[in-house]
């Protein structure tokens, strides 16, 4: 599948699990979309056959609340039947508003903001061991190389004070495994990240904790491969920080507040903002399946 179909494919569940009778967080869901398709679909090492692969990569969604984005990925990577997400939050649906870990491919339950890098470090630490390093000095030979373990977390969340002493522990224990990608749309959920409390440069924080940082458009497929291609070979913890709009590709939502949460109750809303979303745009096609990396 070509990178941006599967995102419009994940787009389209959305909004669809958004007219249940739950609604969703569509705003957050939305400008994530194409960070996880990138990395579900072109850099993690992953089987969507052998979900419990015990040298797959990891993937930590710390900002919980855009589960519907990250089921929807998993539907279109083959981890769950597409037809599943039409259950979401329907009575006896494993897909739950936040992550469900019996859902494969998910692997930890997450919502509660500013938890996630910290289960990450654990993960990426627990990998190195695997591949017969210790905490302060990762092997890395062509022979054993480490699974990664990549962390999605919120441009509000990181007003969490445990965000930060996990990224301190994380440069202490040169974490070169560890990938946090951090979804910047301005938003939370009582308003503008910057009216609540304004945490710029974001990057620039990151790095002062010792990661290795680079910015870019979260929204664009091969920027973002080529930034998680370079995270990859960091040599300690790095950060991907994306730039994306919150509620991205539905354009009578884009960059509004309002979108945080989302209930498609009537035929006119979801054939409004169905109606709204934009075409998928051209992309190179996408890797494979398990590489059998280390």
């Amino acid at each position: 599948m070509q990178l941006a179909a599967a995102a419009r494919a994940v787009r389209e569940h959305i909004v669809d699990m958004c007219a249940g009778p739950e609604g969703g967080h569509l705003g957050g869901s939305m400008s994530a979309v194409e960070i996880l398709v990138a990395l579900f679909f072109r850099t993690m090492d992953i089987d969507p056959a052998d979900p419990e692969w015990k040298q797959r990569d990891i993937f930590v969604l710390s900002k919980g609340h855009a589960a519907m984005a990250l089921y929807a990925t998993l539907a279109e990577r083959g981890f769950i039947p597409r037809e599943e997400v039409a259950t979401f939050c329907r009575p006896g649906s494993r897909l739950a508003t936040h992550g469900n870990v019996a859902v494969p491919g998910v692997e930890f339950a997450t919502g509660s903001l500013g938890h996630g890098l910290a289960l990450a470090n654990g993960t990426a630490w627990a990998q190195r061991q695997a591949a017969g390093g210790s905490a302060g000095a990762p092997a890395r030979t062509p022979e054993r190389t480490p699974a990664r373990t990549y962390v999605l977390l919120g441009d509000g969340e990181l007003q969490e004070g445990t965000v930060w002493e996990a990224a301190q522990v994380a440069r202490a224990m040169d974490a070169d495994n560890l990938v946090a990608v951090v979804d910047v749309n301005g938003f939370q959920q009582t308003g503008a990240v910057r009216e609540v409390s304004d945490g710029a440069p974001v990057a620039g924080r990151w790095a002062g904790f010792g990661w290795h940082t680079v910015e870019v458009d979260g929204h664009d497929l091969a920027a973002l491969g080529e930034a998680l291609d370079g995270a990859a070979r960091a040599g300690g913890p790095a950060a991907v920080v994306c730039r994306t709009v919150k509620a991205r590709g539905v354009g009578v939502l884009e960059g509004r507040s309002a979108s945080h949460f989302v209930r498609l109750d009537t035929e006119r809303k979801l054939a409004r903002v169905r109606g709204s979303l934009r075409p998928a745009a051209a992309t190179a096609a996408t890797g494979g399946g398990r590489t059998g990396r280390g």
